[in-house]
């Protein structure tokens, strides 16, 4: 597909139906023309979502193209104006997160929000712990976070002080209590935000462990490497309008970013092909940089800052501007 026919089809979308889903294969949650709307703004027009079981589906788009409120409509933290919602085929109305969590729906943050001075084990079944005599069963409690976090493949102590782990622990003991109210579904918002390379392959076996068990993924991110690594599918928004679902094999990075973006990528490219301002002084750069880069984050980058210039540092969330940033004030 040329880039040119990928934004025009970026431009109709109601003209690009998503492709039909295996004939064997239900949707574990099906949402249908989902409408949101807030005092002078249509948050959500005629959203459309599907999610298979066994399957990692990514939601694109870019800031403001209504992921979040798509998901907040899914688990019960907005009301749908209108539209449908079913949860294996039975149609719901979800008046709050308890009611979706209920029907299966479990959702992971990108902040962390356990308690760290609580035992891993206290976190993962706080609120569902089991009981003996009117009391906390601790051992029983212990046994049942191991068998979990067993089950996911972690290797973490389930009498150990949650705070005493890295964030990228935190968050796996986060997805750990997450699936074990038998989610059928799990929502994963920015998850990767704050792991290094190393932490994010954890997450991802982990992912895949769940994804192998027949749960559906639901991942959000702006990291388009990590996006085409672990997704099997993906649905793109913009402007809070469905643009397109494609199975991820199917679709480039380039065409995803005109489809998110729409038809402005013609514009920079326009900008890209102009030439250089020859009267441009040849002085010597105030700043200049060769190779930064932070493992995990920013690849081998050039910089160069002349007098009485300025710079622009383009690129869309997860692209590295803020990286590249931190690292040149020494942030990080």
């Amino acid at each position: 597909m040329s880039a040119g026919t990928a934004a025009a089809r970026a431009e109709t979308p109601a003209a690009r139906p998503a492709p039909p889903a295996d004939s064997a294969v239900e949707p574990v949650v099906e949402l249908t023309g989902i409408e949101i709307g807030f005092p002078g703004v249509k948050a959500l027009d005629g959203v459309s979502l599907r999610l298979l079981p066994g399957e990692v589906h990514a939601l694109m788009g870019e800031n403001g193209a209504g992921k979040s409120t798509l998901i907040k409509a899914l688990t019960g933290v907005y009301a749908i104006d209108a539209g449908s919602l079913k949860v294996d085929g039975q149609e719901h109305r979800f008046s709050g997160p308890a009611e979706s969590q209920a029907a299966g729906i479990s959702t992971v943050y990108q902040e962390v929000n356990l308690c760290t001075n609580l035992t891993v084990a206290e976190n993962m079944l706080l609120g569902r712990e089991p009981r003996r005599l009117g009391r906390i069963h601790t051992r029983a409690m212990n046994r049942r976070a191991a068998e979990v976090l067993a089950r996911l493949g972690l290797d973490v102590d389930p009498t150990s002080t949650l705070g005493s782990h890295p964030i990228a622990v935190q968050q796996l003991v986060a997805i750990a209590r997450a699936v074990d109210v038998d989610a059928k579904v799990l929502v994963l918002d920015e998850p990767t935000s704050s792991l290094d390379a190393d932490e994010v392959r954890v997450l991802f076996d982990v992912v895949r462990s769940l994804r192998d068990q027949g749960v559906a993924v639901l991942f959000v991110s702006h990291f388009l490497d990590q996006v085409f690594e672990l997704s099997d599918r993906m649905t793109v928004l913009r402007n809070g309008r469905f643009v397109a679902e494609h199975r991820t094999a199917e679709i480039t990075q380039l065409e995803l970013v005109q489809e998110m973006i729409g038809r402005e990528l013609e514009v920079l490219e326009r900008l890209d092909r102009q030439p250089a301002d020859p009267a441009a002084p040849a002085a010597e750069p105030v700043l200049k940089v060769v190779g930064l880069g932070r493992s995990g984050e920013l690849e081998a980058t050039d910089l160069a800052l002349h007098e009485g210039e300025v710079v622009g540092v383009a690129g869309l969330l997860g692209s590295g501007r803020t990286e590249l940033a931190r690292l040149l004030v020494g942030a990080d």
